[in-house]
């Protein structure tokens, strides 16, 4: 309770948190078993969350999915919350882009090359990066 006191956590995150501090296996999962039966721990919740965490931070779809599986989020809460296709994404890495290099759109192919490098770091896919350095 007292690590869900403080933020969203997945099965997955609690898992390991609750293992590093010696807890028996089974004892753990009654633990989960049960916060997840009275809903104090949800994987969609926590999903949802993260992902607005996230984005507000500048990171895109690609790399939060991929965040989220390392996390032991699967797949289906993943799309359930996660459209790549979503106009948002294109809107985002506009913002992010300027944020980082300002409103100007870059002109040279080198400054473009560098500008696509790091929103594809941010994890924004093919199109959205095209989207931002053309707005």
């Amino acid at each position: 309770m007292d690590l869900l006191a403080r933020r969203e956590h997945s099965q997955f995150e609690l898992r390991s948190k609750l293992k590093a501090k010696g807890y028996a296996e089974n004892l753990i999962d009654n633990v989960l078993h049960d916060l997840i039966k009275e809903n104090l721990q949800s994987d969609q919740r926590f999903a949802e969350s993260y992902i607005a965490m996230r984005t507000k931070r500048g990171y895109g779809p690609l790399r939060i999915a991929v965040e989220l599986r390392e996390r032991g989020i699967n797949d289906n809460i993943i799309n359930q919350f996660i459209n790549n296709n979503d106009e948002q994404w294109n809107i985002e890495a506009m913002r992010v882009r300027e944020k980082k290099f300002g409103i100007k759109i870059p002109t040279t192919l080198k400054e473009r090359v560098r500008q696509s490098k790091f929103l594809q770091y941010r994890g924004f896919n093919t199109q959205q990066i095209r989207s931002a350095l053309e707005n």
